[in-house]
């Protein structure tokens, strides 16, 4: 078979070296590039003839998937996959495994991690330092006491609920499916939203949960409470929670995640919005989670070739 890794997924050349070996020592072929394809041409243009295909959040289109013929499976190096059209692979017959729990301690603490700086002012506390200023009688607040409210107990939702436990806080979540989590309380999501000083998402983007968290759910939002949001950025109607915080009606917001990938354009929507952290998509983004990944994605392959296919989403 033909194994191809249309993009970079932050495998070391060394490791490359020994995957690549591994694949030709039983007869397959496997081929990688060391950047990102710009257009449907390019991707097509690599991806013709391959068995499997590899990449990270490369969107593919259903043009690429059609110019495939031999196309068998996607391994896919990030948790979701709503940049693949799921519903053509299905009906081709195209297995899709993701990375599922490559980045779930990542995640986690970059939204605990969000919330202090939150309630901190890192960042502005930083900056007045730097100009020699003081605190201007700037109090903080502090986690340990508030209602954590958790948006999906997913295994990163689950994550965030163990580590917020360990601050102190008390843990409110809302899940589709029902869960007995050791200290956390399940309720529905208007309750979640309504009694929570910190709202934390974890939801996968589906046609159900693109703008889950709306202007009427915003509105419903303590006025003292903070929005994380590392999981898709459609989830949230970034335009109604710009308004929100330009009207002080919550206190915060730390963004990770928009409704395209960064660079944003220089007049987004949040650019202005007060109280504000915005991250170029980072969550993921740590040595051992990028490590964890490619070790996930190589074996959704060889688990498939054995046939026991793991981590599979159609």
């Amino acid at each position: 078979m033909k194994i191809t890794i249309l993009e970079p997924i932050g495998i070391t050349p060394d490791s490359l070296i020994k995957i690549k070996a591994g694949f030709e020592s039983s007869g397959h072929e496997f081929i990688t590039y060391n950047n990102r394809p710009d257009n449907d041409a390019e991707i097509i243009k690599r991806a013709q003839n391959s068995d499997v295909l590899i990449l990270s959040n490369l969107p593919l289109s259903e043009d690429v998937i059609n110019q495939c013929g031999s196309l068998k499976m996607i391994s896919v190096a990030f948790a979701g996959v709503d940049h693949i059209p799921m519903d053509l692979c299905r009906k081709r017959t195209i297995l899709v495994s993701n990375a599922a729990g490559y980045s779930n301690h990542a995640v986690a603490e970059l939204v605990i991690g969000s919330a202090i700086n939150l309630y901190r002012k890192i960042n502005w506390c930083d900056s007045q330092t730097r100009k020699s200023a003081t605190r201007e009688g700037f109090l903080g607040s502090e986690l340990y006491g508030k209602t954590f409210g958790i948006i999906g107990l997913g295994e990163i939702g689950t994550q965030v609920a163990h580590i917020a436990n360990a601050f102190g806080c008390k843990v409110l979540a809302y899940s589709r499916t029902k869960k007995d989590i050791a200290n956390v309380k399940l309720s529905d999501l208007k309750s979640v939203l309504k009694k929570s000083d910190i709202i934390s998402i974890h939801v996968p983007l589906t046609n159900v949960t693109k703008h889950l968290i709306g202007e009427k759910e915003l509105q419903s939002l303590k006025p003292t409470s903070i929005l994380i949001n590392t999981a898709r950025g459609a989830i949230v109607d970034n335009v109604a929670l710009s308004n929100i915080l330009k009207n002080n009606m919550i206190a915060g917001a730390a963004i990770d995640v928009y409704e395209k990938e960064p660079p944003l354009e220089k007049d987004y929507t949040l650019f202005d919005a007060p109280n504000t952290i915005l991250l170029p998509h980072i969550g993921y983004a740590t040595k051992e989670a990028i490590e964890l990944r490619g070790e996930i994605v190589i074996e959704n392959i060889k688990s498939w070739i054995k046939g026991n296919p793991q981590n599979v989403m159609n």
